[in-house]
């Protein structure tokens, strides 16, 4: 009676090799457990975190190199950047909690803040 081969795959990264049909069977019926797994939801957070401080700023005008305003709120940081002909006129730093440092805003960051100020020519020219 011949003997039925397969292709024997269940080595670890030396190549396959032939083995007889029955031992293959074998193994097949050994391997049909299921493993399962259970996941585990992570658990809740204790409390909501504390609100965000409001942001500090510094204001420096980089013609003369004097600090315009340092340490403090939004509104007083756009106050500061009134007195300048330009956005290009001023570096605008933002105060970091975590690194405690001040970090330099991008031109972008600055341009935003920029439109926030009353422009003195624009007031003018509204009033009769």
């Amino acid at each position: 009676m011949a003997k039925t081969w397969v292709l024997d795959t269940e080595t670890k990264g030396t190549g396959a090799h032939m083995a007889p049909l029955e031992r293959a069977d074998e193994k097949a019926s050994e391997d049909r457990g299921l493993s399962t797994v259970t996941f585990r939801r992570p658990p809740a957070r204790a409390s909501t975190p504390a609100p965000a401080a409001p942001q500090r700023f510094k204001v420096v005008d980089v013609l003369s190199g004097r600090v315009l305003a340092q340490d403090v709120a939004a509104r007083e940081a756009v106050d500061a950047l009134e007195q300048l002909r330009s956005v290009l006129d001023a570096r605008v730093s933002v105060w970091s909690t975590q690194t405690r440092r001040w970090k330099l805003l991008s031109l972008d960051e600055q341009k935003a803040l920029w439109r926030y100020r009353r422009d003195p020519a624009a007031e003018a020219a509204r009033e009769p």
